[in-house]
Parts: structure tokens; sequence; C-alpha cells
């Protein structure tokens, strides 16, 4: 199983190499994917969010979610795992950024992005939420796109933010917005 699944990954990467790089695309996703470096596009907007105090709940939620995120992805995962980079592994594949200094499983950009986004499609209004959710999708294509992870570290990426999200949301809604009606009444 594990074997076909290498396989699949594989080939899939060589398929989004050959048959949809161009650059015009590569130009696009490399600054899709430097949004992304360090969670900045999803820091710097949460942090926006902390100032109103409409929106405060929101900023504090989506750091909650980040903070989980590279918790889990980027210090306990990466490093159990340890799975080297497929530009390391797969031969003809070109990496079109500069090469990874960390391990390849789950992928940190795709894990943060959907941590941060589904709390924001979750607690906006669609018309903002959607977008932001659209940005985590092509922030986790990307990462397949320029070369530097396998589509099974961007899917796990994409699945730990987001339920490290709605964990948050999970825990806000049925225990403390809970105890919060109860001190009020």
């Amino acid at each position: 199983m594990l074997t076909f699944l290498s396989t699949l990954d594989a080939n899939l990467l060589l398929w989004i190499q050959d048959a949809i790089r161009t650059p015009f695309l590569t130009s696009f996703f490399t600054v899709i994917t430097t949004l992304g470096n360090h969670g900045t596009i999803w820091i710097a907007l949460s942090v926006c969010l902390l100032i109103p105090k409409k929106t405060r709940k929101i900023g504090i939620f989506a750091l909650l979610a980040l903070l989980g995120s590279l918790l889990i992805d980027n210090i306990i995962l990466k490093n159990l795992v340890a799975r080297i980079r497929p530009y390391e592994v797969i031969p003809n594949l070109q990496i079109l950024i500069e090469k990874q200094k960390d391990f390849s499983f789950p992928s940190g950009h795709t894990g943060s992005s959907f941590a941060a986004a589904v709390i924001f499609y979750q607690t906006f209004p669609k018309k903002y939420g959607i977008p932001l959710l659209l940005l985590a999708f092509l922030m986790g294509f990307s990462r397949l796109y320029l070369g530097v992870h396998y589509p099974s570290d961007v899917i796990a990426g994409a699945l730990i933010g987001t339920l490290i999200a709605k964990a948050i949301l999970y825990v806000d809604a049925h225990f403390v917005h809970k105890s919060l009606h109860t001190h009020i009444s």
C-alpha cells in the first residue's frame, strides 16, 4: 500500500511538472508560496483582526490555530516522520525554489493556511471567507507545483489545519461561549 501511495505521489508531481508548469504559473505560485513563508500572510491578517474589538476574537482564534499548526505540523510531525523531500527522491523532478531546510511531511505552509483560512471561512461572511479558503488551496497547490512537497504532505497539512481550526471553534461554541453565558445569566 505504501509503495502504491509513493508511486502515486511521484507520478502526480511529475505530471504537474510536465503538464502544468509555465513561466507565468511559476511566477504566480512562487509569490503565493512566499506569502505563506513562516505563515506571514496569515499572521499579518490575524494581527490586523486584533485591532477592532468586533474581530478581535477571530484574530485570537486564528493565531491559536496557527500556533497549533506550528506545533503539530512543524515541530512534532515533521521530525517524527522525517520524510525526505520529493526532489531528493524522485528522479527528474525539478525544484523551482530553494531547497527546504526541514522534512517534508506534513506541509507546514498548507497546515497553517488551512488552520487560519478555516477559522476565517467559518466566522467571516462568505464573500471574505471563500477567497481566503481559496488562497489556502492555492498555497497547498503551490507546494506541489514548485516540487517541494508530495501530494500526501499537502493533503495531511490541509486536514490537520482544518481539524485544528474546527477544534478551536468547537471548544469556543461548546465550552467557552457556553460558560460565559452561564456566568452572565
